[in-house]
């Protein structure tokens, strides 16, 4: 993970305008926004699921930034006094603290586009048949019917209870289905890929994609502000539904335990190079912040 930290960041400032390039204010909070902080696990996870399928480092770089970047804008939005009204955001002020509310909007508008410009410009990664796949792809996972309209049902649910059910269609929306692109472009970098074996990494990566968030969950009660890098009771002082909240923390830990082993079983055809991927889903069922 750390090795798949070091490689992003470089890859992440290559693609990043730099700072004083015109208009300068917009450019810094950009690099704000995503330099220098973040567990990164959405990039990590391209970077495995390709190495499980046999690809070179090089040819991840690209799609494992377009994840980032798009990524990051969300974060950047989702922290708008419109949306969660998070002041605080990877261990310090979020964007729209420290440039202000409509540039934090403009440097998310900035960075989801830049996530499209990479995948179109790098030539390392793939052909342009898989390129395209890899555009399709992000594009839907990042939308209305992905990230986006996760984060409007999120919206619509204030002030009611959810059930289990209506739970989990949001997260599988908000937080699942970028997860499982950034495990789907991965695995596209591959010629040839067997669609079977891309339909197990894609059924792994719905599985942790849901354990995440209810070990986000978990985490939102149990955790530190400190540790976490973002206030902590955030949801339960929103009176927000969350799994914690809805089934209790027991069974909330036990159903990310579940998940886990069912995205070990959607493995079990691969060989040792998916190891990384293994280890992912037992962090995240574990992870501390």
């Amino acid at each position: 993970m750390a090795r798949c930290q070091a490689r992003l960041e470089t890859s992440l400032s290559h693609w990043l305008p730099p700072a004083e390039t015109h208009p300068a204010a917009l450019h810094a909070a950009m690099r704000y926004a995503v330099l220098g902080g973040g567990k990164r696990i959405r990039p990590t996870l391209v970077y495995a699921s390709g190495q499980a399928v046999g690809s070179d480092w090089e040819q991840l770089d690209a799609p494992a930034c377009a994840v980032e970047f798009i990524h990051a804008y969300s974060l950047v939005h989702d922290d708008l006094p419109a949306m969660d009204d998070d002041d605080l955001r990877r261990g310090k002020p979020s964007c729209h603290k420290a440039f202000g509310e409509a540039e934090a909007i403009l440097a998310g508008d900035a960075l989801q586009t830049l996530g499209f410009y990479v995948l179109t410009h790098d030539k390392s990664a793939c052909d342009s048949v898989t390129r395209l796949r890899m555009i399709e792809a992000i594009a839907l996972a990042a939308g209305s019917r992905g990230m986006v309209g996760g984060q409007m049902i999120d919206l619509a649910a204030a002030g009611r209870q959810l059930d289990i059910a209506e739970l989990e269609d949001m997260h599988i929306h908000k937080t699942g289905a970028l997860i499982r692109a950034s495990v789907v472009l991965g695995a596209l970098t591959r010629p040839g890929l067997a669609a079977e074996t891309l339909e197990r990494l894609d059924h792994y990566a719905k599985c942790i994609g849901l354990a995440f968030q209810i070990r986000d969950d978990i985490l939102d009660v149990e955790g530190e502000t400190d540790i976490l890098g973002k206030r902590s009771g955030a949801d339960l002082s929103l009176h927000k539904s969350t799994y914690a909240a809805l089934i209790g923390l027991d069974d909330a830990k036990q159903r990310a335990k579940e998940l886990h082993e069912e995205a070990m079983d959607s493995l079990s055809g691969l060989d040792g190079k998916a190891d990384p991927l293994r280890w992912i889903s037992l962090y995240i069922i574990e992870r501390d912040r």
